[in-house]
């Protein structure tokens, strides 16, 4: 069976980089057959400075989406090679104007014939081909800007481990889980207060015996997440979503997103029209986590926080 085969679409990379390894030794052959001294991995600098002429090197960097290091490496190669010169015209050392030399120049106009025949031999494949890879390429590329692999992979993962956690209803074993969770991530970003050992410490009293709910996140049946919905005692608000703490080492398993979901939806259960949480703009990730959730930022609610300095709300008739 054919490697490729047997790794399926996870050797992306290493199929595209054998195809453009195919390319580049053709590419060197094809330059010599038109009697061309040249490395193919010089064509995008020579391109540009041929077609606008002058350039800088981060000029050159963006247009051809190369790191700075990389064009400067080739243009060291390039200048090597008699094609171009550097800081041509500038008083301003540090600016590396770039401009292709009287040799550079020639070379451009030899082998515009065969930028032609190059041009015409990739059309022919794209006409035998069943799929046009050049508009593959641009769609790819496209899509790829919008959201990187990388960040896709991540979310495949979070999913798949996601199917591993089980959301329940706290109870009195789980007491110590809630505390200890919770005194983690506090104790590392900031100081506990008294009202965070009030609740921590007797959550049946201060949360649910006030008609609250807290909820437990299991990863393999271990509790790693909590989060509580607490009973707000003033007209503007029904419930606080607060409490919220997963462990670190189980961070990136999307606990926490099931969590907010979880408390949102026991909210709406029982009739709430909105909720209410503060938090602190050092903590991103959880920021970030509360608007995806559909939390919007608020001003002017009376907190017994010293760490708080962000507040926020989330309208369940707004939601879905």
């Amino acid at each position: 069976m054919d490697f490729f085969e047997k790794t399926g679409k996870m050797a992306l990379g290493s199929r595209l980089r054998l195809m453009t390894a195919k390319v580049t030794e053709d590419a060197s052959q094809i330059y010599e057959l038109y009697d061309v001294t040249f490395s193919p991995k010089w064509f995008p600098v020579f391109f540009i400075l041929s077609e606008d002429g002058e350039k800088t090197i981060t000029e050159i960097a963006n247009e051809i989406k190369h790191s700075q290091p990389s064009v400067t490496k080739i243009i060291k190669e390039m200048t090597a090679a008699t094609l171009v010169q550097v800081n041509l015209n500038s008083d301003d050392k540090r600016r590396n104007v770039v401009a292709l030399t009287t040799k550079g120049i020639k070379l451009s106009e030899k082998i515009s014939l065969q930028y032609k025949d190059v041009d015409l031999a990739i059309e022919s494949i794209i006409n035998e081909a069943t799929h046009n890879l050049w508009e593959a390429i641009e769609e790819w590329e496209y899509i790829l800007e919008q959201k990187s692999l990388f960040k896709r992979v991540l979310e495949q993962k979070k999913l798949r481990e996601s199917k591993n956690v089980k959301i329940i209803e706290y109870s009195a074993e789980f007491q110590s889980a809630f505390k200890s969770l919770n005194e983690e991530w506090i104790s590392t970003y900031f100081e506990m207060e008294e009202a965070d050992y009030k609740a921590l410490d007797n959550p049946n009293e201060y949360i649910i015996n006030k008609g609250g709910k807290i909820v437990v996140a299991l990863y393999n049946d271990e509790p790693l997440g909590v989060c509580a919905l607490i009973k707000m005692n003033d007209n503007t608000y029904d419930f606080e979503l607060a409490k919220m703490a997963v462990s670190p080492k189980a961070q990136g398993k999307n606990i926490g997103f099931l969590l907010g979901t979880a408390v949102i939806n026991m909210a709406k259960e029982l009739g709430a029209s909105n909720i209410y949480l503060e938090s602190n703009t050092i903590l991103k990730p959880a920021i970030q986590l509360y608007q995806k959730l559909g939390f919007q930022k608020i001003v002017g609610h009376t907190t017994p926080y010293k760490r708080c300095n962000i507040q926020m709300e989330l309208i369940l008739n707004d939601t879905v």
